[in-house]
């Protein structure tokens, strides 16, 4: 079956064989962009916008059918006062999803997009990353392969979010694992912590890299040791995503984090994702530059749930209305300039 991953060298395997993009959609759409009533070039990032939706789509590119999914996720690391909320939070607030009460249930509904929300094991927080793994490889890969059983085959795009309170400590701790420095560099202020508490979140990220030492090169083990169940599930969403050749979406620093695992692994495996938003998490600018993402929004939001990439969804479908329904130069009688 799609997706399922026996162990992690079926993991590896199926990075070894990516779909491409396809480039004479692109060229169509390129080809059609050329002839609208506008200069070369005039909308900017739009235009960008559309061309990566075609030759990802494989055909003329639309956005008939979104679909944002949100991974929770418990965390262990939290018995170590990163957070200035506790843990019962998650299951607090993937009720509130589910009862239509959370911001990316506005914006989704505002979007006329399918949300589903995916709880993993939410009475079985990973272990506190500071002294153990966070996951074993059975937890790891069954993450893994609920994130890609997630990707639904219809999609003309994905949108990836994330609950779990303590999560922008594990972000932190991956994308030092996965790019290097300490977690100074990486650690914010996530959920609010300021002054000691935010000594001690940083303290928690450092501790768990003198502790896994270099086991974290590879960036599995990485995911495994100071990850989490839902950025594993984004990680195989991720993948699942490319594998179908669906465009995706990405929010904020969480998600991306989980998205570079993917990175350090296979150079171009992240080609068919777009930064939806550049988070008010310091690490997340960070991240992106690393991952070589230009956001297409820089708005300050830093509240997960998918929430960034959704407003973001706005930009995508500007980019569509504008292509379907411009004029072109011969269907307006407007003299081309050529």
């Amino acid at each position: 079956m799609s997706g399922v991953y026996s162990d992690f060298t079926a993991l590896r395997a199926a990075l070894s064989d990516l779909p491409e993009p396809d480039r004479s959609a692109e060229e169509n759409a390129r080809r059609h962009d050329s002839q609208l009533t506008k200069p070369p070039g005039a909308l900017g990032r739009l235009e960008d916008c559309v061309f990566h939706l075609a030759k990802w789509q494989r055909h003329a590119p639309c956005l008939e059918t979104v679909h944002i999914l949100v991974f929770a996720g418990n965390h262990g690391v939290t018995a170590q006062g990163v957070s200035a909320f506790p843990a019962e939070v998650t299951v607090q607030m993937v009720a509130n999803f589910r009862h239509g009460g959370a911001a990316i249930n506005q914006l989704a509904k505002l979007h006329k997009a399918s949300l589903a929300v995916i709880d993993l094991e939410l009475d079985r927080p990973t272990r506190d990353f500071t002294g153990a793994a966070a996951m074993d490889d059975a937890e790891c890969l069954a993450a893994v392969n609920a994130g890609a059983a997630a990707v639904p085959s219809d999609a003309d795009l994905l949108l990836l979010g994330e609950m779990g309170i303590g999560n922008t400590t594990t972000a932190a701790a991956l994308s030092a694992a996965l790019m290097g420095g300490t977690g100074q560099d990486w650690t914010g202020h996530g959920t609010g912590v300021t002054g000691a508490s935010l000594k001690t979140k940083v303290a928690a990220v450092d501790t768990a890299l003198a502790w896994h030492g270099t086991a974290l090169s590879d960036p599995l083990e990485a995911l495994r040791r100071v990850g989490g169940r839902e950025l594993a599930a984004m990680t195989g969403a991720i993948l699942e995503a490319r594998r179908r050749s669906i465009p995706v979406l990405l929010d904020g620093f969480v998600v991306c984090a989980a998205a570079a695992v993917l990175a350090r692994l296979k150079s171009g495996a992240l080609d068919h994702c777009l930064a939806g938003h550049v988070s008010a998490e310091p690490g997340h600018r960070r991240l992106l530059e690393r991952l070589g993402l230009d956001p297409l929004l820089d708005i300050g939001m830093r509240l997960g749930e998918g929430s960034g990439a959704a407003v973001a969804l706005g930009i995508l479908r500007a980019a569509i209305a504008c292509h379907t329904g411009m004029a072109t130069f011969a269907g307006a009688g407007v003299n081309s300039g050529n």
